[in-house]
């Protein structure tokens, strides 16, 4: 990529963001109600979890992804926390999951005293390889009493998180399929995909369960927020328990039958989501031509753009260019942010950082290549 071409690319961007100053990466769009649900949630005094507003936004993600069941969180984090506390995750086991994320991921497996195991990427979804996960399973476990423990640890492995990167769905039935075989549960992290599918099928309702993000730099946003959903009625109802405290109902007694966490979605934030998701489809929409816009420039560039795969369809939630390695990365990098353009390179392999060096890994080939030439580019809605 030649300082020439990087001007371009430069060029290109502020054409589909012309504003002053600085070029966001994903920037929020409040074009809907937001006002008008604030004002209402302000007016009824609601404005802590106890609100109209909170179950009004489970019930629009349970529309729209399909699920049976949603709990709204704070956070996407908190979400994936509670995910594998009623998973019944604990310092006895390990989670797989990729080296390629966000440290949230990470960080859920340590809250619940687990370890890490760092499974390596592939180049055409940048999530989870299930080639990769196989061969681990197949050479570093045994199954004793219908359970999966790593023959190097001693320890149980009880779940894997997958991640759907930027909006790429994973191939997530073959990691549902090869974890079937070892008694290991799926939980989805989708914190960056509301809005894509796989084979039709909204990503974080193939696993046991699957949490979203609407952090402020997502689709949808309610400045903070996550939500876990899952089509296991006894599941939702637990996370909803142990998210609120694990306070039981009682018209004035105060009684809490075990540790829990003070984790639910305030009313404030579900009113912005709920006037949010009235604009998903629009969302949607100017995200993917976008993403097409792109495509065709940089095809005409000869600059490689990830693109959904045959059979997926991606929310583009962060558009991806590969540079030809980490210097010119790092060169056009440099070049964008003194062009006032906020492009970024991928999160630092999480095997990498020192809370999670001693962690166990394939080999990641992969994710340090993708790593390598990552560059997300502005990528906000544009109504």
């Amino acid at each position: 990529m030649t300082e020439q071409l990087s001007k371009e690319i430069i060029n290109f961007i502020k054409t589909l963001y012309p504003k002053e100053g600085v070029i966001s990466l994903h920037e929020p769009v409040f074009a809907g109600n937001e006002k008008k649900y604030l004002n209402d949630c302000i007016d009824s005094t609601y404005v802590s979890y106890v609100g109209r507003y909170v179950t009004e936004f489970e019930e629009k993600i349970k529309s729209y992804t399909g699920s049976k069941n949603a709990v709204a969180f704070v956070n996407g984090t908190s979400a994936l926390h509670i995910a594998l506390y009623i998973s019944g995750v604990d310092e006895t086991h390990e989670v797989l999951t990729q080296a390629l994320t966000f440290i949230g991921t990470a960080n859920a497996i340590k809250y619940c005293r687990a370890e890490p195991v760092f499974i390596d990427s592939e180049k055409d979804t940048m999530g989870m390889s299930p080639e990769k996960l196989e061969a681990f399973l197949v050479n570093n476990t045994r199954m004793a009493d219908g359970v999966c423990v790593n023959k190097r640890t001693g320890k149980k492995i009880k779940t894997c998180i997958p991640v759907h990167i930027f909006g790429h769905p994973v191939k997530i039935q073959e990691i549902i399929a090869i974890c079937g075989r070892f008694h290991i549960s799926v939980v989805e992290d989708a914190a960056e995909s509301l809005g894509s599918t796989y084979g039709g099928k909204h990503t974080g309702t193939f696993g046991k369960i699957g949490i979203l993000s609407f952090n402020g730099n997502k689709v949808v946003t309610t400045g903070g927020g996550g939500m876990l959903i899952t089509d296991d009625e006894e599941l939702a109802n637990t996370a909803r328990h142990i998210s609120t405290t694990a306070k039981r109902k009682h018209p004035w007694e105060f009684y809490h039958d075990q540790v829990g966490y003070n984790y639910r979605m305030t009313n404030l934030n579900a009113a912005i989501g709920c006037a949010q998701m009235e604009m998903i489809n629009k969302f949607i929409e100017s995200k993917r031509e976008v993403a097409r816009l792109y495509k065709d420039f940089f095809n005409s560039k000869g600059v490689p753009f990830f693109a959904e795969r045959e059979g997926t369809v991606s929310n583009y939630w962060l558009n991806v260019i590969f540079a030809e390695s980490l210097e010119a990365r790092d060169a056009f990098l440099t070049l964008a942010h003194s062009n006032q353009v906020n492009a970024r390179p991928v999160w630092q392999l999480m095997n990498r950082l020192s809370i999670f060096e001693s962690c166990e890994t394939t080999n990641l080939d992969n994710a340090i290549w993708l790593y390598e030439r990552i560059i997300n580019i502005p990528s906000s809605v544009r109504l």
